[in-house]
């Protein structure tokens, strides 16, 4: 017997990749976030590959993996993608001790980030 067959919770024109726990503040990450959404998935692609931010690397390779779920898996036209949603979430924070001076110490909180990029088919325009 095997388990019952799950809905899917995107719709027939949507694809999406994600990555967990990325080593970075979600606040920095949703900068980079926030320069695709919206666009072009040729153009987001584009301005990631130019970006001079060093998370735009893991950023570029989760927005290709959700184009090419898109192409592979339902078989949607990569030309009239976009980028419908990027979305930052806050994963896990590690806790550190920092030594300072006198003897005493700090804490340094390391931040991580969940990222989520979904990509929708345009509709065809009638001409």
């Amino acid at each position: 017997m095997s388990k019952p067959h799950i809905e899917r919770r995107l719709a027939d024109t949507e694809a999406s990749a994600f990555l967990r726990a990325l080593r970075i503040s979600p606040r920095k990450l949703n900068l980079v976030a926030q320069s695709i959404r919206g666009k072009n998935a040729a153009a987001a692609v584009a301005e990631l590959s130019f970006s001079h931010r060093r998370i735009a690397r893991d950023v570029k390779k989760v927005l290709q993996a959700a184009i090419a779920n898109a192409e592979n898996n339902h078989q949607l036209d990569v030309d009239r993608l976009y980028v419908k949603e990027a979305t930052v979430g806050r994963a896990f924070v590690m806790k550190r001790f920092h030594t300072r001076g006198r003897g005493r110490s700090a804490r340094v909180e390391k931040h991580f980030a969940h990222l989520t990029v979904i990509v929708r088919e345009r509709p065809e325009e009638s001409a």
